[in-house]
């Protein structure tokens, strides 16, 4: 989990006070470029030829951030395990910050996950950054329900595969406005060096193999819409990709044009790939996925699980990796159950409907903003960006307003764009 580190050679006779330097950074920096630890040195460590010698730079000791008190109660036991597992560390007090220690929103997410697996409590993220250490947060879980939420296991597959509720939505647009490129999610990569065409093929077959959500595509059955899992062999026999040889000097407009194809997610896999030769040793493979079966966090594990598959197949091996034991018709059908549609009015969904319905009583169909161009009759997702310098003042001025309201500049930005809309 990579942090920010900072590296201090004091002047001859000082003694670097860390905590008295990340405040006074912290004064001057946004939040997210604060170090989380600070290390004094004697000297930078260089390499023969007087560069910076990163290698030699000693791994930093979060120790003297922690004021040493123990947990003392249960919770707050199971609380400081969780704090040193999501942040790498031996062991973690009650009294540091889960921010201070290296934490960030992305971790806070999963610690929020990890609470409500153990504790079976719901809790918001602001919850975090409002109590972050371990003894305010765990009195701030003393007020909280538990819930009665089941965990996500292996579900039982009905005849007919319903839709999760991310993918209704998306089913019923493609429906409405008919296929388009408006939710492709394309990723383009690089490859230099000797490209073995098969072992990639067959690298990707695994990974389509291995995740039923792309080899998963969207029909109908009495009306309604349903998922219909294709098996591994039929997905297989639906990758082909012979390189497609291509001018490196047009390449741009070549991966513009591709990703603008529309996928057919009634009768198409959910993924459409795509290897351009622009050398003797130079390739670029475009991935082109719908937002119905992927998202911006499912790139990491995509491409872990293809790198993995291709150097197997490289030694004509099959890629060892343990299968996946829930998939995303486990999830679907899980959400459903939680969610309990047809319930009444004590349902999940009837409690989350009603409060979204409260919450946008009375809001218009269309923000009445003054627009330079008329608003189309359809909408054909074309946008432009129009830049809004922000001047040095201005720019500290928003800081120590947002560092008076314990935010984060980003916080006061959009609190502001808010306002504008409203």
């Amino acid at each position: 989990d990579p942090r920010l580190v900072a590296y201090v050679v004091p002047e001859p006779g000082h003694v670097p006070d860390s905590a008295a330097l990340r405040n006074a950074l912290a004064h001057e920096l946004p939040d997210y470029m604060v170090p989380s630890a600070i290390v004094a040195l004697d000297a930078l460590p260089l390499t023969t030829n007087g560069k910076l010698d990163r290698k030699a730079l000693p791994v930093p000791d979060f120790a003297d951030l922690q004021s040493g008190r123990a947990p003392r109660t249960p919770r707050e036991a199971v609380l400081c395990s969780l704090f040193a597992e999501l942040l790498d560390r031996e062991s973690v007090d009650i009294d540091t910050s889960f921010f201070d220690l290296g934490g960030h929103s992305l971790l806070a997410t999963r610690l929020i996950s990890r609470i409500r697996n153990i504790f079976s409590v719901s809790l918001p993220i602001r919850t975090i950054f409002e109590a972050p250490t371990v003894c305010a947060l765990a009195t701030a879980m003393e007020g909280d329900q538990e819930l009665s939420r089941l965990p996500l296991t292996v579900q039982t597959r009905p005849q007919v595969l319903p839709l999760s509720a991310a993918q209704q939505r998306l089913w019923f647009l493609n429906r409405l406005e008919g296929p388009s490129a408006t939710y492709n999610i394309p990723l383009a990569l690089r490859l230099e060096g000797d490209l073995d065409h098969g072992a990639l093929q067959a690298a990707m077959c695994d990974v389509i193999g291995r995740h039923e959500s792309l080899r998963t595509v969207f029909a109908e059955s009495e009306g309604e819409a349903c998922q219909i899992v294709l098996s591994p062999d039929d997905a297989r026999c639906r990758i082909d990709l012979p390189a497609q040889s291509v001018s490196a000097v047009d390449i741009q407009d070549i991966l513009d044009a591709a990703s603008a194809r529309a996928i057919d997610i009634e009768h198409e896999l959910p993924l459409h790939v795509t290897l351009f030769q622009t050398g003797p040793r130079s390739h670029i493979l475009l991935i082109l996925m719908h937002h119905i079966a992927s998202d911006g966090w499912s790139l990491r594990p995509l491409m872990h699980d293809l790198s993995t598959a291709y150097v197997a197949r490289l030694s004509a091996e099959a890629p060892d990796q343990e299968a996946l034991v829930i998939q995303y018709a486990d999830y679907t059908l899980w959400q459903a159950g939680l969610l309990d549609e047809a319930g009444g009015e004590d349902s999940l969904f009837a409690r989350q409907a009603g409060y979204w319905s409260r919450t946008l009583a009375g809001i218009p169909e269309c923000i009445a903003l003054p627009l330079d161009h008329p608003r189309p009759a359809v909408a054909r997702y074309r946008g432009d960006a129009v830049p809004l310098p922000i001047t040095p003042a201005l720019h500290e001025t928003v800081q120590d307003f947002a560092r008076a309201h314990g935010a984060s500049v980003f916080m006061v930005l959009h609190a502001a764009l808010v306002v504008l809309l409203h």
